[in-house]
């Protein structure tokens, strides 16, 4: 068949690739809850439960099942079933050192680190501090998430974007451990606005140098926060 006729055949079907498969709306509706905080790490996903309540087929979960295995949310453990994954230390100083390989050299050399790209950090920082002021510390968070997004996308690097966005989303992980403590969001909204006030003065290499300081600060009150209250859970058991 020449190239003209397996595009004829395939003509009517463009739509498909537009459309997600059964096991991805699954894994998509399962990722919201796990990111959300409704499905809390440590939490066994069964197949007959999620099956009644959405009614999709067991094949199908498992499939949504690997999905989130392969994003790290979820941990298969074998002879007991599939968890929502609970970060470790390890866990958390490996996504901080892919952020460090990410982040500080977008804001440095990025291609994308345009005066529209650093107007938009400036607009989340504002709607940041709005949260912060009107008592809304998931607001403050959200926020953050989008600016540390928005920074690696200097980098015009898909792939980069990828597993930025992937990193996150882990992020959300570790930060539901800690119920969202506020200590882990709105400390960090200066920085956040200090580095943009560098940008706009067109200071790339001391803002890159700002936000690896800032991302050392964060993982080490992360992984000691992470220790105590490890520690704690111990000593009440």
């Amino acid at each position: 068949m020449s190239n003209d006729g397996l595009a004829a055949a395939l003509q009517h079907l463009d739509h498909l690739a537009a459309m997600p498969s059964a096991s991805e709306r699954v894994a998509e509706v399962l990722r919201q809850q796990i990111v959300g905080g409704a499905i809390r790490s440590g939490t066994r996903l069964t197949e007959e439960t999620i099956s009644a309540r959405i009614g999709f087929s067991r094949n199908t979960i498992r499939e949504a099942f690997g999905m989130l295995v392969a994003e790290r949310l979820a941990v298969r453990e074998p002879h007991r079933g599939v968890f929502v994954a609970t970060p470790s230390r390890g866990d958390i100083q490996d996504l901080y050192a892919t952020r460090q390989l990410i982040e500080p050299a977008a804001l440095e050399f990025g291609p994308g680190c345009s005066p529209e790209a650093v107007a938009q950090l400036r607009a989340i920082v504002v709607a940041a501090r709005e949260g912060r002021d009107a008592g809304r510390p998931e607001a403050v968070a959200e926020a953050n998430q989008r600016f540390h997004l928005a920074v690696a996308r200097m980098g015009r690097s898909v792939r980069a974007d990828q597993l930025m966005l992937g990193v996150l989303t882990e992020m959300r992980l570790v930060f539901h451990l800690m119920d969202d403590d506020r200590r882990f969001h709105e400390p960090y909204l200066e920085r956040n606005a200090a580095i943009v006030d560098l940008l706009e003065q067109d200071r790339r290499p001391e803002a890159a140098a700002a936000l690896r300081e800032y991302l050392a600060d964060a993982e080490r009150q992360l992984v000691e926060a992470l220790d105590t209250d490890w520690a704690d859970r111990a000593r009440r058991s």
